[in-house]
This record gives structure tokens, sequence and C-alpha cells, in this order.
């Protein structure tokens, strides 16, 4: 995410690193390469332009700190104005009403639907709310169709109504019929098309003005760069939206819509989605972005993300096992389990501050974690529990029974070991709290 806008931006404080000062000179030299690089990130010029005026006036006005280098102060200043162009602080989102109503609005192909679902996902498992997801797409059965499978796989009730041609009606019932299940959030799921088109914007706006939704939400795929933008204004001069969902910033975006959608409609940013699980759906935090986007990782939400799945038994039963070098292959596997539910692995590494950089030519494969569980899989659960047991001999029936190698059994073997050699090693010193851990 963002690969070549944070390689460019790096590239551009090198112009200051190192200086002992800041100096117009260097600051100009700086603020060309930064305006160039969000330029070529299909962020619009004037935005562009905008912004790097700031920046420059910030740096040139700035106080010179001993503790801090030029270079880090630049990059200070710039995390801080990115933050402000992606809209400051994380926007309210309002699920009060009874019941409360999300209208989802936007062009064909932008992931309507499947945030549709990963929304009432969100809203059961972390706000507790009851939702019902409504699809309102009259011309497509497929996305009817679609919707009800999400519905099944979440667990949350679908209202679908395939013979009615009038979509405003179909909204219309659905809210009578989540009064009657006493569903508290309505999530409906309007048509698209290829390109904005008259009907389809009466459309929308016909629904909104007969239910009165509390939030209308305009869902962009963010690898359309500044078309996405434009799209946006367009749906904005009639629905008056109250706030944006990027899509698939999981894929090869270059960040202009992220960096100028909040800037051109004057409308938050909310929510982001990535691939197609119904988990990978984040609130949208500016200044965590902005970190993110100059490699300085994102550790708040990768703990947030963690505490979602560790719970606090688990943890203590965890900390208790390494404390008493007990940990074994069957806690190995549980806690691989785990971090796999946290999201895609190379995306969570990119959250370690220093290490996005360092991996973005690795291919990290979030398969490369299922050799790992067939090997453990085909161990008995004596061996798993024990992992002394494991002979020579044992070694070659696991290989056999995993597809594996007898090398490729023995490297993880030895992998482990070592890391229960250190785990070793943390006994002799206080452990750090893990979160969530109550103190004993």
């Amino acid at each position: 995410m963002f690969n070549s806008l944070s390689e460019k931006l790096e590239s551009a404080f090198k112009n200051i690193k190192g200086e002992g000062r800041i100096t117009e000179l260097n600051i100009a030299n700086t603020v060309k390469d930064i305006r160039r690089a969000l330029v070529d990130a299909d962020v619009n010029y004037k935005i562009s332009k905008d912004f790097t005026d700031r920046v420059k006036e910030k740096a040139i006005g700035s106080k010179v700190l001993l503790a801090v280098n030029p270079g880090q102060q630049m990059v200070k200043i710039v995390k801080d104005e990115l933050t402000e162009l992606m809209g400051g602080t994380e926007s309210e989102f309002n699920i009060h009403g009874n019941p409360a109503i999300i209208l989802i609005a936007g062009l064909q192909g932008s992931g309507k639907t499947t945030f549709s679902g990963k929304l009432a996902h969100y809203l059961k498992t972390k706000k507790g709310k009851s939702p019902l997801l409504v699809a309102a797409d009259i011309y497509r059965p497929a996305a009817m169709d679609q919707l009800e499978v999400l519905g099944e796989q979440i667990q949350v009730d679908v209202y679908v109504e395939r013979e009615t041609k009038d979509a405003v009606l179909i909204a219309q019932n659905a809210i009578k019929e989540a009064k009657a299940k006493n569903k508290n959030v309505i999530i409906i799921d309007t048509a698209g098309r290829l390109a904005v088109d008259e009907v389809m914007m009466n459309e929308v706006a016909n629904i909104k003005n007969a239910v009165k939704p509390q939030e209308i939400l305009f869902v962009v795929d963010s690898m359309t760069g500044q078309d996405a933008v434009n799209t946006a204004a367009t749906f904005n001069e009639r629905l008056d939206f109250t706030g944006v969902v990027l899509t698939k910033l999981d894929g090869d975006t270059r960040g202009g819509a992220a960096l100028s959608i909040r800037n051109t409609v004057k409308k938050p940013i909310k929510f982001t989605s990535n691939g197609e699980k119904m988990d990978t759906l984040d609130v949208f935090y500016p200044e965590r972005m902005a970190q993110r986007i100059l490699g300085m990782g994102d550790i708040v939400s990768l703990v947030e993300k963690a505490q979602e799945q560790f719970d606090e038994a688990e943890a203590a039963r965890l900390e208790k096992k390494i404390r008493k070098n007990q940990f074994d292959f069957e806690d190995f596997k549980t806690q691989l389990q785990q971090i796999k539910k946290m999201g895609n692995i190379k995306d969570l590494m990119g959250m370690i501050p220093g290490v996005g950089k360092q991996i973005k030519d690795v291919d990290v494969d979030d398969k490369s974690f299922v050799g790992i569980e067939a090997i453990i899989n085909s161990m008995t659960v004596q061996e798993r529990r024990n992992p002394d047991l494991i002979s020579p001999s044992r070694k070659q029936r696991i290989a056999r029974g995993s597809g594996k190698d007898i090398n490729e059994v023995n490297q993880f073997i030895k992998q482990f070991d070592q890391m229960k050699g250190m785990m070793k090693m943390m006994n002799k010193m206080p452990m750090g709290r893990m979160p969530g851990i109550p103190r004993r």
C-alpha cells in the first residue's frame, strides 16, 4: 500500500538529511521533490502545490531543535500536513437511530456489496449491533445473490424482494421488516453503473429522500486514482454524502484518492477495506495513515489487531507455559492461527516502524503457513505436546504425512528449538507485560 509514494517521499528527504541546519535552498529542493512525488501518486496538482507551500512555510518558520536533525524536522512537518490533508482526526460514525439507516452508494465494481457485508460484520462483532442487509440493486440479480451469500457467511439477515422493481419501495419495506425483527441497523446496498448516469443518481437520491439515512457512504475503488476523486465530487453534489470508504487499498494503488478526496469533497474518509475477507475492514485514522505512508509504521493499529485475537486467559496461559519452558507445537500452531486472523502478514509487518521498506521486495505469502501447519498436523498429539519425543524415524513419518522433504521438517524443528532457547533466556529476566494480562 502506497509503496511507490513512500519510496519517493523518502528519496525527497535525502536532500535535507545529513544537513547541519534547515536552509531555504535545501527546503526548496526537498519541497520540489515532495510535490513531484504527490503528482506521480495521482494527487491533483493544485492540492499538491498547496500542500507543499504549507510545508515550505512551516519549515522556513520552524525553530531548529538541538535534539532533532533537519531531516527529522522535515519528516515531522510533512507527517502533520499529510494528517491534516486526510482529515486530521478520526471521524464519528453515526449509528444512532431506531433503526439507524446506512445508505451505500458508488459505481459498479467499486466493492459496494462486499463492503456492505464487511460493515454488517463490523457492527455486529465490534459494536454489538443487530444489522439487516438490504439488497436494493434491482438490476443485477447477482448482486442480490452475493449479498445473501455474505449474509449467510457472517450470520446476518438479508432483506430481498426479487420481483419488486422499485428500489425505494424495497428500502421502505426493509425498514418495516427491521422494526418487526428488532434490527437496530439497516445497511442498504444500492445499484451501481460502470459510469455515472442520471437514472442511477435519481434512484439513489430518491432512496435517500424516502428513508432519511443517518449515514450515506460513498464507496470508491482507490486504484482508480484521480478518477475516483472526480466521481466522488459528482456523487456528493447529488447526495451530500457523510463519508467515504476506500476499497482495494491492498492493490497497486498510488494513493492519490486517499490524499485528494478529503480535500476535494470536504467529507471524511470513514473506512478502508482490503481484500475479500469479512474482517478486513478498518476505521480510517488520518495520523496513522500518514505515519504508514512515511514509513513510520503503525504500532497502535497492530496492537489493536492483536488484542482482538488474543484474549486475557489465553495470553496468561501462554505466559505461564513460556516461563516454565513448556511451550510446545500445539501452542505454536494456536499462535499461527491467531496471527492469520489479524490480516495480511506483509501488511502487519509493514505496521512495524522501519520494517515496511525492508520487506517491500520480499514475497511474504500467507500460504507459507500452510506447510508449517501440515508438519504440525502430521505429528501425534504426544509429539506436539512433547517435542523431545520426535526421533529421526518419527521425523521420516512426519515428512511423509505432511508431503514435505525431511530437510524441511528438520529445519522447522531446528527453528522451533532455537525459538524455545530464546524464550528460555528470557525466563532469566523479568518478562515484559503482554497487553491485557492481569498482574498477579
